[in-house]
């Protein structure tokens, strides 16, 4: 979907940042602007700051900085076109779609107002079961022998279906309403020769409300209170629920993730509530389905660590080899991804419980990081003291290895892998990917000349195996600035964007136009549709604000030419460095005009200082 600017540039105009930021953040007068304490990082005194003028935020604390929409993104884990949307909803202003025929404005049309009618459907079933919990002693009972505090229960939604084949019936007095099927609240049952019957789908439950992250109800999960099968039920697919994207609980601690630095994943609705009970709010879980990439991508728009826990057992096993798989494609360089597996008698509730909070933490700081749970999968059942489970073992890690992105993890494992299978790197990615007779024989006769004992590893994009000759830098390819560079390399390895840490996506598209603008379109592009070519992101930028600029940009580039992903990512994290330590500078500037008034951004100043001298002994 393609958003034309001149339609975003209205509706920021019309928009007021205080008041958007204000419905997520107690603000107060400071001055001429809005101080409150900062909702991206965990501070005590504000130091996050609204202009009414500038129509901007930024905090003095963590740098993070934009406008309403750019809030919405942060804020709410929003695409760029999802947060345009939201906002042109609070305004009774209706998104153009320049791109999509009538039919498929119309269609688009009557699918949003569908799935909004069956958002309030699901929220009036929710409301009805927090009012039916309060009267019921079994179901309270069974929440307060979980150690569940009232405020807890309240955070969540929690409620009660009760028994009875047909208690929605006294919410919703159309109980013949195709919503109440379409959204799954009811059953409909056609048996050939019978009348159609409708009954409730939760029934003497425990009701868990699935929340999307914009915080509208898409769906449930109720529990037993007694020993019926299944345990666990959960909404069916619906035109608002997908199991496999969605996550319980991330709208509820999209905060806590950036406050605690990592993402905790688990099995089930009970987790995710006891862990947050017991001072672990950035828990979440999978909706009885095995972890998605596309649960793994959501999660990596709000921190850049995922801990995985999973039982002991074989099943925890099994899980946590599927996670591993959803994991590996998004498992760059700036990205942690570990393995917690908790004694096979305990889930991360019983385990807390038993042992404390400080040893479950423990716990997690000795989480099986991804690259030794890979070497694990991958050698499950080989001999390696037989050269025939060596084999086997440098055939299990092939798939594996593949999927992660280029840089130097990958590389790193090559070498432990190779080590294992008693092979050099060249040696076992020849075997892996068998040269072309014709490069064989390029070789061997480069040897016979006097060649390298050991020549260059292959191009492992495989684009060639042939060294390709450098191609001629002409003066429209020279980069004015680290900023041009940067884009550069992004608009023709849009991937790239994957190996950048969440600090380094808000220094690119806080800067000013037009690089701060390209770089934001660029993310945007990359949530809804994953990385694409410059052929087709030349399209997409038609009519767009930085066309013009990115078009200068490529002019007179070749494109894979001379494009080495692992070279143009040590190249990008060094422009990035470069980049950062000039951030940091202004920031420290910032901070030392702070204390003046504010003796605590004293402090502030020091962390800066300290980070900017890391990344200069780095760079």
């Amino acid at each position: 979907m393609s958003i034309p600017q001149t339609f975003v540039q209205e509706l920021l105009a019309r928009a007021d940042v205080v008041e958007i930021v204000g419905r997520y953040v107690p603000l107060k007068k400071g001055g001429a602007n809005f101080m409150g304490l900062c909702p991206f990082h965990s501070e005590k005194s504000p130091s996050f700051s609204v202009s009414p003028t500038k129509q901007f935020y930024h905090c003095f604390g963590c740098g993070k900085t934009g406008n309403a929409i750019g809030f919405l993104m942060e804020h709410a884990g929003m695409s760029f076109v999802e947060a345009v949307q939201d906002l042109a909803q609070q305004f009774g202003m209706k998104v153009p779609e320049d791109d999509a025929s009538p039919q498929d404005r119309a269609r688009a049309a009557e699918q949003r107002q569908k799935q909004g009618t069956l958002n309030e459907v699901l929220e009036k079933a929710c409301l009805a079961y927090q009012k039916q919990l309060k009267g019921s002693e079994r179901a309270v009972a069974y929440f307060k022998g979980r150690g569940l505090s009232g405020r807890v229960a309240k955070q969540f939604g929690l409620g009660y279906a009760p028994e009875g084949w047909r208690s929605l019936a006294s919410v919703f007095p159309n109980y013949d309403d195709p919503l109440l099927v379409e959204s799954g609240l009811v059953i409909l049952s056609e048996e050939a020769g019978q009348e159609a019957k409708r009954y409730d789908r939760f029934r003497d439950r425990v009701m868990f409300p699935i929340r999307n992250i914009k915080g509208e109800y898409i769906g449930f999960g109720g529990r037993v209170l007694g020993d019926d099968k299944p345990k666990y039920l959960n909404s069916p697919e619906t035109p608002v629920f997908s199991k496999g994207r969605e996550l319980y609980g991330l709208f509820e601690a999209r905060n806590a993730l950036r406050e605690h630095g990592y993402a905790l994943v688990t099995e089930g609705y009970m987790d995710v509530v006891a862990l947050a009970q017991l001072g672990f709010p950035n828990a979440v879980a999978t909706l009885g389905t095995a972890c998605t990439p596309e649960h793994v991508h959501k999660l990596f728009r709000f921190t850049d660590a995922v801990v995985f826990s999973f039982d002991g057992d074989s099943a925890g096993r099994r899980a946590a080899r599927k996670a591993l798989d959803a994991a590996l494609p998004l498992a760059t360089d700036v990205r942690s991804v570990k393995f917690l597996f908790l004694p096979p008698e305990h889930d991360p509730d019983s385990f807390i419980r038993e042992h404390g909070k400080d040893a479950f933490a423990r716990y997690v700081s000795e989480a099986v990081p991804l690259s030794r749970f890979l070497i694990d999968a991958a050698r499950d059942g080989c001999d390696l003291h037989s050269a025939e489970g060596r084999a086997h073992l440098a055939s299990n890690a092939k798939p594996l290895w593949e999927m992660l992105p280029a840089g130097a993890l990958k590389q790193q494992l090559l070498t432990e892998i190779a080590d294992l299978v008693q092979l050099s790197p060249r040696e076992l990615t020849d075997i892996w990917h068998p040269a072309p007779a014709k490069v064989k024989r390029e070789r061997s006769e480069g040897y016979a000349k006097g060649g390298p004992s050991r020549p260059d590893y292959p191009d492992y994009s495989a684009r060639s195996y042939k060294k390709k000759a450098p191609a001629r830098i002409t003066s429209s390819r020279l980069p004015a600035s680290r900023a041009d560079h940067a884009a550069r390399i992004l608009l023709d390895n849009m991937a790239a964007l994957e190996s950048l840490s969440a600090e380094d996506h808000a220094l690119l598209c806080g800067l000013p136009a037009p690089h701060g603008p390209l770089f934001a379109w660029l993310e945007s592009q990359l949530h809804e549709h994953g990385p694409i070519p410059w052929v087709a992101l030349r399209e997409g930028l038609q009519g767009h604000e930085s066309e013009a600029f990115a078009l200068k940009l490529m002019a007179g580039y070749e494109l894979g030419a001379d494009s080495d992903p692992a070279e143009e990512l040590n190249e990008l994290r060094h422009l990035i460095n470069r980049m950062l330590i000039e951030h940091l500078k202004t920031e420290e500037t910032l901070a030392i005009e702070a204390a003046k008034v504010d003796p605590g951004a004293l402090q502030r100043y020091r962390e800066l200082q300290a980070r900017r001298l890391l990344l200069e002994s780095a760079t």
